[in-house]
């Protein structure tokens, strides 16, 4: 009764983990948050526990700024079709919700988002895509399952400059993934924002 109390008095949008988050990010981190508030209007939930870190955060903020960077490898939507589907994979609430509305944003529509569970059966996704999420799908698992038709599929449509640095791109989304999934760092509601305004 009285775990039930508390829990129902708790706010909706406060992360529920069994890892307290902090309440008090550091100032070193004032930066980045400044960032996630211009963007997101809030802290995102995954701050109150990499907060823990802040050196180590700042690396992977460092990491993933490259790979979203102007003269990136990939696309945009490319890069957001990737992150939303190693999302699903690893079963991350946060990372669905954060990557999904970035998918969205990019496309200008939520189409692409709401097939990307079920993309071998969808016709939205052009055949450079559908192999790109099949790597996805194969980098994701553990171990790893590339095998030979998926290498020349990749070559086929990708530089090996390209495919490097989706690998890359996999492997972070993995890693940020992994991380708050294990962590059960909740979703934010972030996608329901999304009001049909494409942007990079």
């Amino acid at each position: 009764m009285g775990l039930t109390k508390s829990i129902q008095e708790q706010p909706l949008n406060e992360p529920q983990s069994w890892v307290k988050p902090l309440t008090r990010i550091p100032s070193s981190l004032k930066p980045l948050v400044a960032t996630q508030k211009k963007h997101y209007g809030d802290v995102l939930h995954p701050t109150r526990w990499w907060g823990r870190m802040p050196f180590l955060f700042w690396l992977v903020a460092l990491f993933v700024g490259f790979l979203e960077r102007k003269r990136a490898r990939l696309t945009p939507v490319m890069r957001a079709l990737l992150m939303t589907r190693v999302s699903q994979v690893c079963h991350c609430a946060f990372c669905v919700d954060a990557n999904s509305l970035r998918l969205a944003e990019r496309c200008g529509a939520l189409d692409k988002v709401l097939q990307v569970a079920a993309w071998q059966e969808s016709t939205l996704f052009s055949e450079e895509e559908r192999v790109a999420l099949a790597y996805a799908d194969a980098v994701t698992a553990t171990p790893p399952r590339v095998d030979e038709a998926l290498k020349a599929q990749m070559k086929l449509h990708f530089s090996e400059d390209a495919i490097t640095e989706m690998t890359a791109l996999i492997a972070f989304q993995n890693l940020s993934a992994r991380f708050n999934a294990a962590l059960d760092i909740p979703s934010q509601g972030l996608c329901d924002t999304f009001k049909g305004r494409p942007h990079a």
